[in-house]
């Protein structure tokens, strides 16, 4: 499918659209190669919010619109805040680079990402903080801070150590360098890589996949996931026991019996 886009304004805008239980998260400022400004900071925290509050939403798909992901930051438009120290998404809505800062909520459900072209700065860092990431071919992806007297601080210095090893991922930051999407595949920092073209109907159609599981299941199996990379298997083993109880004991848990037992394709409530 070909998702739906608006006519941005000058500083550009996050669209959002509803295709079944998955929320596609569209960036729109193809005319400047989808470089965020402030208010596309504040709309993209308050649609990954939509995503965590909407109850009939289970999955994610952050996309851009245009030829490329995104330049990265529109720093004429954004330096003034950096050098501030302001914050550029208001608190109480969901951190898109899920960083955990106080102030700010962390997204509970999956977000898939389909990332093409240019994909520079904090477009990596977008992808890193969310959880499957499907790349087209033609990507070229730079975290380039450095280049530009500052510091990436969207989460690249903490996931691409965690997904590729510290020499690998000081490679990439020190230098500033340009690579492609089989460089991020073997980093692990994408997960499949798609010709030019099909990243966004791959995206969707894994999201759609998700979205088929057990919700609670799918939320609780991620969190455990995450909690396991931050705080250690040991923290992540000690909620096994009182998650799979939680679990056993939903309306969904019973359905994935009454499913299996009748041989049919489970029709999940979210309960």
């Amino acid at each position: 499918m070909t998702p739906t886009a608006s006519a941005p304004p000058p500083e550009g805008c996050i669209d959002t659209e509803v295709v079944g239980d998955v929320l596609l998260v569209g960036i729109n400022r193809p005319a400047k190669r989808n470089g965020f400004t402030p208010p596309m900071f504040r709309q993209l925290a308050q649609a990954y919010t939509r995503l965590d509050d909407e109850p009939a939403l289970r999955v994610g798909v952050l996309h851009a619109f245009g030829a490329h992901f995104t330049a990265g930051l529109d720093l004429p438009l954004v330096a003034e805040h950096l050098r501030r120290g302001e914050k550029l998404i208001p608190e109480g809505l969901v951190d898109p680079l899920d960083l955990a800062l106080p102030g700010y909520r962390r997204r509970a459900k999956p977000m898939v990402v389909a990332v093409k072209g240019i994909t520079f700065t904090v477009g990596i860092e977008l992808m890193l903080a969310a959880d499957i990431v499907v790349a087209a071919d033609d990507c070229r992806f730079s975290q380039l801070e450095v280049q530009r007297g500052i510091m990436a601080t969207g989460g690249a210095t903490l996931r691409m150590a965690e997904r590729a090893g510290l020499g690998n991922a000081l490679l990439h930051l020190l230098a500033a360098d340009e690579f492609g999407s089989a460089e991020a595949h073997r980093l692990h920092f994408v997960q499949k890589v798609v010709s030019a073209g099909h990243e966004f109907d791959e995206a969707l159609r894994l999201a759609r996949t998700i979205a088929a599981q057990a919700p609670l299941a799918v939320v609780a199996t991620r969190r455990n996931a995450l909690k396991a990379v931050e705080h250690g298997p040991a923290a992540a083993a000690q909620e096994f026991a009182d998650t799979m109880r939680r679990l056993a004991n939903s309306e969904d848990a019973a359905e994935g019996v009454r499913a299996f037992v009748e041989k049919r394709p489970a029709r999940f409530a979210g309960r």
